[in-house]
């Protein structure tokens, strides 16, 4: 008997590691459905997505830092398609700012963001998920979380939040066949990543392409990760055979991290 297709909601599928995540999972035989705030990029991603990889691709448009606009997209996605079996809870990064320069409309706005907004769409997904025995969430976050970064505050704060609360639903939803892991990235190329090193040589009078060159050299593999390797992380985590893999952390950088 054939294995009916798991469809997978992918967070800010439109762009970087999002879009990235998407592609590998149409790729390794998932229906995707890519949200974001901006409907015209997701239609565009993901008419890209299914050209790249034949896949089974659709887009919904919603703002998961808004509470109607979570439900709605939650909602839709499995009244369209039946399930959500995998979720994807990726949001794009906040501004770089040192921890006592970030003022509290940004810490607001980036808690609404990074923590708020995926815990209110996995509080309305996993129930579901336990109910049917099968389900898998990863949470995006980062190696900030592990070695913090001082000009990556709001990042590095909030995440690991992000970290303890999947640690908490791992355990909740264990034995419903549901696991919760996160994937932590290290330096990836992405416009974020252009981003935070365009910060830093502004607030250091420094080069980019000095800081891009001490960044790489930082890697022990030499280079910034491919977001498709980050994605296919993510694709392994929501498979079936990861089902014993449940509230840890993978972290993906080249071996940057120095924890044990």
């Amino acid at each position: 008997m054939a294995i009916a297709v798991r469809t997978a909601l992918v967070g800010g599928g439109a762009t970087g590691i999002g879009h990235a995540t998407a592609g590998q999972l149409a790729l390794s035989g998932h229906r995707v459905v890519i949200t974001g705030r901006r409907a015209d990029a997701l239609e565009s991603a993901a008419a890209g997505l299914r050209a790249s990889t034949g896949g089974d691709v659709h887009w919904l448009a919603g703002d998961m830092a808004d509470p109607v606009s979570a439900e709605m997209v939650a909602d839709e996605a499995e009244r369209r398609h039946g399930s959500v079996d995998v979720l994807v809870l990726n949001a794009g990064g906040p501004p770089p700012g040192r921890i006592l320069e970030i003022d509290d409309q940004q810490w607001q706005s980036a808690f609404r963001l990074l923590l708020l907004g995926p815990l209110r769409l996995a509080r309305l997904a996993l129930p579901r998920m336990a109910a049917r025995g099968f389900g898998r969430v990863v949470f995006v976050t980062s190696t900030a979380v592990r070695q913090p970064q001082p000009d990556l505050a709001l990042s590095v704060v909030l995440r690991s939040a992000v970290t303890a609360a999947a640690k908490l639903l791992a355990r909740e939803f264990a034995a419903d066949g549901v696991t919760v892991n996160c994937v932590a990235p290290g330096p990836t190329a992405t416009g974020r990543r252009e981003q935070i090193l365009t910060a830093r040589a502004a607030a250091t009078g420094r080069t980019y392409a000095d800081l891009d060159a001490e960044d790489v050299a930082s890697v022990p593999a030499g280079r910034a990760g491919d977001p498709a390797e980050i994605g296919a992380a993510v694709a392994f985590l929501a498979s079936a055979a990861t089902s014993y893999v449940n509230g840890t952390v993978l972290t993906v950088d080249g071996g940057r991290t120095e924890t044990i």
